[in-house]
């Protein structure tokens, strides 16, 4: 692995972003993303989703001090071909949001700011909880929230990889956490986020072992 770290880094990017753009309804083959995404809508949405991995790097640190900087970061470049300029990296002012994993209606505009700022709190205090639960805490409440009215999912699953390298897990970003996702399936990303959605100790626990399962397949696919 050390021998060919740069190799599997440029790897898992590519892979992320074409699995993360898969799981938004945008599946694009592997090939074709090498040699650059199509001038087309379907084009675009992949060059968002690897615009969006290959910016992580830069925000590890930018997440341990501001998760929501960093948020607004990922919003703006993965938003930029599809929202209006005055929009990028802002929460949604109104219920209106593109929802293609078909999960259902949102909290309200009005709910964002007091739930992002708890999400903040959770991802800066210090805590013995394991990373793996906190990536699931980040994934879960963003795709819940939808906080932008185009992308949230793109920047929800980004979520994940921040905080695996932030808390030490892949610090080196090696591996695809969206693979894992997408190997489990749309229909199951759907019903354990619905689960989580719940709010029950059985509905978070479900979340959390989906999200393990991802973030565990996703760390062999890497090898």
């Amino acid at each position: 692995m050390r021998a060919r770290a740069g190799e599997v880094v440029v790897e898992s990017r590519l892979l992320g972003a074409r699995d993360s753009a898969a799981l938004e309804g945008a599946d694009f083959p592997l090939e074709l993303l090498r040699s650059g995404p199509e001038d087309s809508p379907l084009g675009h949405s992949v060059a968002a989703a690897l615009a969006v991995t290959m910016e992580v790097p830069a925000l590890v640190d930018v997440w341990q001090r501001s998760p929501a900087q960093a948020l607004a970061r990922l919003h703006s470049i993965a938003a930029h071909d599809f929202e209006p300029a005055d929009a990028l990296g802002r929460p949604r002012a109104d219920d209106e949001v593109i929802d293609p994993l078909h999960v259902g209606a949102v909290p309200p505009a009005g709910e964002l700011p007091g739930r992002l700022d708890a999400l903040t709190h959770v991802l800066t205090r210090p805590t013995r909880a394991p990373a793996v639960l906190v990536a699931a805490v980040a994934h879960g409440e963003l795709l819940a929230l939808r906080p932008f009215r185009w992308g949230s999912g793109l920047v929800a699953r980004a979520s994940v990889r921040l905080v695996l390298a932030s808390r030490g897990v892949d610090p080196d970003l090696l591996s695809v956490p969206e693979a894992g996702m997408l190997s489990l399936g749309r229909s199951s990303y759907v019903a354990a986020l619905r689960a989580y959605q719940s709010g029950t100790p059985e509905g978070m626990t479900e979340w959390v072992r989906w999200n393990s399962s991802a973030i565990g397949f996703g760390a062999q696919r890497s090898r």
